[in-house]
């Protein structure tokens, strides 16, 4: 099978953009004789599917940071002429569409004089930013100070390989961002929080001019806000540390923002001595009393809840904050049940970052006596 490749360059470039385009790549290079000879290097057996005489084609050019000239973009076209095409042009309607790409970086005030990369590929699909724009956490009905970006929220999906009737569960829901993207992919969605406020949508409001929170501000109008309610399961008020789920119950994808930093209090809930204590002074039992939680027991619970709860090849995907000066592969959290799949990084400040963390479940998962 002709692997594709996917290539996403474009100014400010950023990993976490949802891809443009997806390519099948036929050559590349750093020059136009290296590219040339790329492709003249690529299987013709490969090519000839998509330039039969019976097909119509289109090529076009497009520069990154860049302004190419109509004239420009005639000469680009011209010398791939060497490309084996036997059917005709069709500008409006092809059958098959081609692109040949120029890559000037990503400094608007600095473009060089000649490409820094150059590629040619055949045209699969589009992407779905559109998406981005209609699930804008601006316009969502229940958010929270940390609401997951939409953008991030579906690559995080995608990342989980969330198809339809898939059961996928953030055991740190917040507001639900996370179950949004999994639900629109066609996923039944589910998930748990310490946060009684949060998850019954009390207290303060998140929104500038809005002091308190509506009677109806929670994740399943959330859900119902995009017509995608049927797919909501339950949120339920839980301890991360200690799951609440009885043994076989799997999950096909686990998808979570575990607390972290000043904004996002990290708390499980206290010892027994605690919990007596405060049932003595005759606390509602419905506000547990918390203590510290920190990362690196969140992971290891984490880690240890998706190889148990986890069906095999289903999916962990999560942030990792890092700093930066101190950070190397070493300190991402393991588990012999759990093979690490991708490990990406978004850049937060000049010493700062967090790495979205992905992981498949590879073999059963054996309780520890």
């Amino acid at each position: 099978m002709t692997p594709v490749h996917v290539f996403h360059v474009q100014g400010n470039f950023n990993y976490f953009d949802i891809f443009r385009s997806i390519f099948e790549l036929w050559g590349n290079g750093i020059s136009v004789e290296e590219l040339h000879a790329s492709l003249k290097k690529y299987p013709v057996e490969k090519m000839e599917p998509y330039l039969q005489s019976n097909f119509t084609y289109k090529i076009k050019v497009h520069a990154f940071n860049k302004t190419l000239t109509q004239q420009e973009k005639i000469e680009r076209i011209d010398s791939v002429e060497f490309l084996p095409f036997k059917g005709k042009v069709n500008l409006k309607n092809p059958d098959h569409n081609f692109w040949y790409l120029e890559d000037y970086g990503t400094d608007p005030n600095n473009i060089p004089e000649h490409p820094l990369h150059l590629y040619f590929g055949r045209w699969i699909a589009n992407g779905q930013r559109d998406l981005i724009e209609s699930y804008s956490v601006k316009r969502r009905h229940f958010i929270g100070n940390t609401s997951m970006d939409a953008c991030l929220a579906f690559i995080m999906a995608n990342h989980g390989r969330v198809k339809t009737n898939d059961i996928v569960f953030d055991p740190f829901v917040g507001t639900g961002g996370l179950l949004i993207a999994s639900a629109h992919f066609g996923a039944y969605v589910c998930g748990t929080d310490i946060d009684y406020n949060t998850v019954h949508g009390l207290g303060k409001a998140s929104r500038k001019n809005q002091k308190w929170r509506g009677p109806d501000e929670n994740i399943r109008a959330n859900l119902r806000q995009y017509g995608l309610e049927n797919y909501y399961l339950d949120i339920l008020i839980s301890d991360a540390s200690k799951p609440i789920w009885r043994k076989g119950m799997q999950f096909d994808a686990i998808i979570t923002d575990p607390p972290y930093g000043i904004r996002e209090a990290t708390r499980r809930t206290g010892s027994q001595k605690e919990m007596t204590k405060a049932a003595e002074r005759g606390t509602e039992n419905h506000i547990s009393i918390s203590s510290n939680y920190h990362l690196s027991d969140i992971l290891f619970d984490l880690l240890k809840f998706a190889a148990e709860y986890l069906v095999i090849r289903g999916r962990l995907v999560y942030w990792l904050p890092v700093y930066k000066p101190e950070y190397t592969e070493e300190i991402i959290p393991r588990h012999p049940c759990l093979k690490l799949i991708s490990n990406c990084e978004q850049m937060l400040s000049s010493h700062t970052s967090r790495h979205l963390i992905t992981m498949e479940k590879v073999k059963e998962f054996e309780s520890q006596h």
